[in-house]
């Protein structure tokens, strides 16, 4: 007799805790419809790249509001890396990696996660910019001023030639009005 009472318990028991997590369910406010990806202000961390990197830190200017940026970090201790992540209006990524690493080669592949360098060139704003193929990401490349700077991506061609055009190296960035929606940095 006592066995049945010890589990007609633990089911009474279990109905009451499902009963109490529905109500505290049905009172949380949820909005299907709300935008999951938050835009992040990356204007102090562009300062204060611009300050401590030994090259011209790299940031869009002009890029429009359906451009959203999602990640910014910078590491002076890691080969003064600059790391600026964006949603592009078609919702792919582009990111902008700033390095003074070395071999540049490999500095490469292990942000674009194993490009490869390909015969092919893109002139934008008079640069040339080499082009790399890869598994997960292409990317747009170019090594001056003691640096390397990666425009890499998930996003067409197009939309990595549109970032590399808007890109200002230098005190002269500044964050789009996209990136003016505050929010802590984080990393993607």
């Amino acid at each position: 007799m006592r066995g049945r009472q010890t589990v007609r318990g633990m089911f009474q028991s279990m109905a009451v805790i499902g009963v109490v997590v529905a109500g505290i369910y049905m009172l949380v406010p949820h909005d299907e419809n709300a935008d999951p990806i938050k835009s992040v202000d990356y204007r102090v961390e562009l300062l204060t790249a611009q300050r401590a990197a030994p090259y011209p830190v790299a940031a869009p200017e002009g890029l429009g509001d359906d451009w959203r940026t999602t990640s910014v970090t910078f590491d002076g201790a890691d080969d003064h890396a600059w790391h600026l992540g964006f949603l592009d209006p078609d919702t792919q990524y582009v990111a902008v990696e700033q390095s003074t690493a070395q071999p540049v080669d490999k500095y490469v592949r292990q942000v674009t996660r194993h490009a490869k360098k390909t015969s092919a060139t893109q002139e934008i704003r008079g640069e040339t910019w080499q082009r790399w193929d890869g598994p997960k990401y292409d990317a747009l490349v170019r090594t001056a001023d003691g640096a390397t700077t990666v425009v890499m991506g998930t996003a067409s061609p197009e939309r990595l030639a549109e970032m590399a055009q808007a890109l200002v190296a230098g005190s002269t960035a500044s964050p789009s009005p996209s990136a003016s929606p505050s929010a802590s940095s984080g990393a993607s």
